[in-house]
């Protein structure tokens, strides 16, 4: 799978069964953690089991940023598994079958759970750990890359980028 196509793909649909959840990036501070956290970077992620994984900043996490992302990203009809967050409650009238789990009473019933995306997000924020850091303007570019790694983790990363870059040679005669 080369780059390039990777790009394509991003552009298409995902559809099945997708897990949505959103995640705040930022230092270790004192105080309220996740969603009433001040100072921290929203973040809003979507996973096709089986599948990618796509992340955004988002300025807020709001019913209509959330939903306009999904339904920009996420084809209508697909089952989506989200937590209880309120936000979320308006994707069966968008066209989804939305299934919730609520986090206060269990992580996972049956096939209904996020732990694809909590895997994610423990993922990419350990790896951000190891920079002390990402600056607000630089945080975006880190999270994609974080997004590029993961949906090829079962790739040699070293050969598509090396395969990018001699595509971008120009052929001698």
């Amino acid at each position: 799978m080369a780059i390039l196509n990777h790009a394509a793909d991003a552009k298409a649909l995902l559809d099945g069964e997708i897990e949505l959840d959103e995640s705040y990036f930022g230092g270790r501070r004192k105080g309220n953690r996740g969603r009433g956290a001040a100072g921290k970077a929203p973040v809003f992620s979507i996973l096709e089991r089986r599948g990618i994984v796509q992340v955004s900043v988002v300025p807020k996490v709001t019913a209509e940023i959330l939903l306009g992302l999904t339904v920009k990203k996420v084809r209508r009809g697909s089952v989506v598994y989200t937590d209880k967050f309120k936000s979320y409650d308006s994707l069966m009238f968008c066209g989804y079958r939305r299934l919730k789990v609520n986090h206060d009473k269990y992580f996972s019933y049956g096939k209904v759970y996020i732990n694809g995306l909590e895997g994610f997000w423990s993922w990419a924020k350990e790896r951000l750990i190891k920079h002390h850091g990402a600056s607000k303007k630089m945080f975006p570019l880190y999270l994609k890359e974080l997004e590029f790694r993961y949906n090829h983790r079962n790739s040699d990363i070293f050969d598509l980028i090396a395969k990018h870059l001699c595509d971008l040679v120009p052929k001698r005669d």
